[in-house]
């Protein structure tokens, strides 16, 4: 701390503010790394162009934003098939409050089952791994054990592959092929090219957890930074849905059916008799 320097005052190498004069609890000037939010960026800078600043500390790159942007809206709304969107509908069927909605949603979207933590997983990986099949079978191959006690258990499936799909789905397909055009030359494009020696090598389908991986890398987010921006980007469609289904009410919550394949209840029931 420098002479200067209230003992209360903010460290942040991200924010800094001037206090109004009369009013030591409010600003009368906001800077977000070194911009001047409300005199110089407000009007003059999109959303995704801030989270950007917000994130890495610069303005992007026209193109940089190009690819966030398209991958904001992919990620935006998973559909009411996604867990952490079902557990949303539930807190809002309830009568739950706006904050329980989303705390419920991001719980259970925050996990290495499809959530954010497997962006984190596979952010890791395409750091390790890059652009050469050689690693990336090896690591598929022979996936490393934690070297350390974790907070989330272990995925049971390759990071950014689907444990449940037979093929890649269509969305993610699509989102894959608009990205690796803004892309070409990085982890978008290779991804593109190699996706069915990669589906085969995990023996799994492409997820759309992957192709967000490969996206954040391209445009140079950390597995940290990753894992907390897609918690951010995918808070809107759980919004959504939970306000339509407050008002919809619980008698048309969409309630998921189990199909057994192989019931063992009549052999059951026929053995006891």
């Amino acid at each position: 701390m420098n002479d200067k320097e209230s003992p209360h005052s903010i460290r942040s190498s991200v924010w800094q503010e001037d206090a109004e004069a009369d009013n030591p609890f409010a600003a009368a000037a906001c800077y977000c790394r070194g911009y001047d939010v409300y005199g110089d960026l407000l009007g003059k800078i999109g959303y995704i162009e801030y989270l950007y600043l917000l994130f890495k500390g610069e303005r992007p790159q026209p193109a940089v934003a190009a690819v966030l942007e398209t991958l904001a809206v992919a990620l935006a709304n998973p559909g009411p098939r996604d867990p952490s969107v079902h557990a949303a509908m539930a807190a809002g069927v309830g009568g739950s409050t706006a904050a329980s909605v989303l705390m419920a949603a991001l719980a259970v979207g925050a996990g290495s089952h499809g959530g954010a933590r497997e962006i984190f997983l596979a952010l890791e990986a395409w750091k390790k791994n890059g652009n050469e099949l050689a690693n990336w079978r090896s690591a598929l191959a022979s996936p490393a054990a934690p070297t350390r006690l974790q907070v989330w258990p272990e995925p049971g499936h390759p990071p950014g592959f689907d444990p449940y799909g037979k093929s890649c789905a269509n969305p993610v397909r699509q989102t894959l092929s608009q990205l690796a055009a803004m892309m070409p030359a990085g982890h978008l494009g290779w991804l593109s090219q190699e996706r069915e020696a990669l589906e085969s090598m995990a023996g799994h389908p492409l997820a759309m957890t992957g192709v967000a991986a490969a996206a954040l890398a391209d445009i140079d987010f950390s597995a940290s930074e990753g894992e907390m921006l897609a918690l951010l980007l995918r808070l809107p469609g759980a919004a959504i849905h939970a306000l339509e289904q407050g008002r919809q009410g619980f008698r048309q919550f969409p309630f998921f059916e189990l199909d057994l394949e192989n019931d063992p209840g009549p052999a059951c029931a026929k053995e006891q008799a």
